[in-house]
């Protein structure tokens, strides 16, 4: 399906995770000004309750470090957790909850999820290849405790982000994936339990 009237809801339409990338990346710099769009996600009483790390070079070793303690691995002299060296740049999403008597944890891990949703879009329609990340041990101590989160902070993954093969890239433009059927998405109240007067 085309959208060629809105290239908003194009880009949508036609994002796509990338799960193998390439070692180019965007600088610091870029990341920036794309989450400067970012940064209007729905945010109740807009507490800004994220955050992001960016992980590159020894960051991911530390990283793989980290993975393999929380899992108990113990690997032979020179050998690394090859997952945090998929790409040569990470971008760790944080949720960091703030304490507020009208916005409960939940609703902000919702907006610390809309933001990750929304970088990975502007990524994506900036050229870059993206691929969202998580795994059971996510949160472990180990895993928490390099990324530095507080007690009251939850990794919600971990953006790849790399360039994408052209050939890869010409692949994906020529992709005749159809749609989900959005009806079976869309539905209506029960009549039955209702309140009445």
């Amino acid at each position: 399906m085309k959208f060629l009237d809105d290239p908003v809801l194009d880009a949508i339409a036609h994002r796509r995770s990338v799960s193998k990338v390439g070692p180019n990346t965007p600088s610091d710099e870029e990341i920036a000004t794309l989450l400067a769009a970012v940064t209007h996600v729905a945010d109740h009483k807009a507490l800004r309750p994220w955050r992001l790390i960016l992980l590159r070079g020894e960051d991911r070793l530390t990283l793989a470090r980290a993975l393999d303690a929380a899992q108990g691995i113990e690997r032979e002299s020179g050998e690394v957790n090859p997952k945090p060296f998929r790409a040569e740049l990470l971008i760790a999403l944080v949720a960091s909850p703030v304490e507020h008597e009208k916005v409960p944890t939940w609703e902000q891990h919702a907006t610390a999820a809309g933001v990750g949703h929304l970088l990975e879009l502007a990524l994506w329609q900036a050229g870059w290849g993206v691929m969202w990340r998580t795994g059971t041990f996510a949160n472990a101590q180990q895993v928490r405790e390099a990324h530095g989160l507080a007690d009251s902070e939850l990794l919600m993954g971990w953006l790849y982000v790399g360039d994408i093969d052209s050939a890869h890239r010409q692949r994906l433009g020529e992709s005749n994936r159809p749609p989900l059927d959005p009806i079976r998405f869309i539905g209506r109240m029960p009549r039955k339990g209702r309140f009445t007067s």
